[in-house]
């Protein structure tokens, strides 16, 4: 049995027109969690997504991401949320706990509302390899929640 994506072409699962996305960025580590807000929005403009069906929010830290993925997603007004943030390894234990708790929050969000929430909050050893992957996991941010949302669509109620 064939399911919902399945055979379905990529210019289908990535068709981003009349879809709303939510978007939530962390402050934290700015100039990377920019670059990835930057590359999502143009990619979700790529996508056919409009500027008036996404609503771009900032919160202080990864920590907080969650808390307002929650917000938005109990508006019932989306179809698919993205977290963006940028969690450095420091000297001390504050990076497992960061980034094991922003990244559960988001999980937990996606599967209490039944809605898609793509996970581009980074989580590296240092600030190269966080500005190495801000542009491409800023876009297949946008690529996964535009093929989720679709897919979610397509499934039977």
């Amino acid at each position: 049995m064939f399911g919902a994506h399945q055979g379905q072409p990529e210019s289908e699962r990535l068709d981003g027109r009349g879809l709303a996305i939510g978007i939530v960025q962390a402050r934290f580590n700015e100039p990377i969690t920019q670059a990835l807000a930057d590359a999502c929005l143009q990619e979700l403009a790529a996508l056919g997504v409009t500027a008036e069906r996404i609503t771009h929010v900032q919160v202080p830290g990864a920590l907080e991401v969650p808390v307002a993925l929650h917000a938005l997603a109990a508006s019932c007004r989306f179809d698919a949320l993205i977290a963006l943030g940028c969690i450095i390894r420091g000297e001390t234990y504050h990076f497992e706990l960061v980034a094991n708790e922003s990244g559960a929050g988001v999980t937990r969000v996606a599967l209490d509302h039944g809605l898609p929430v793509a996970n581009a909050i980074l989580t590296t050893e240092n600030e190269a390899q966080a500005v190495a992957r801000q542009t491409e996991k800023g876009r297949d941010a946008a690529r996964v929640a535009v093929e989720m949302a679709n897919l979610l669509k397509a499934l039977p109620a």
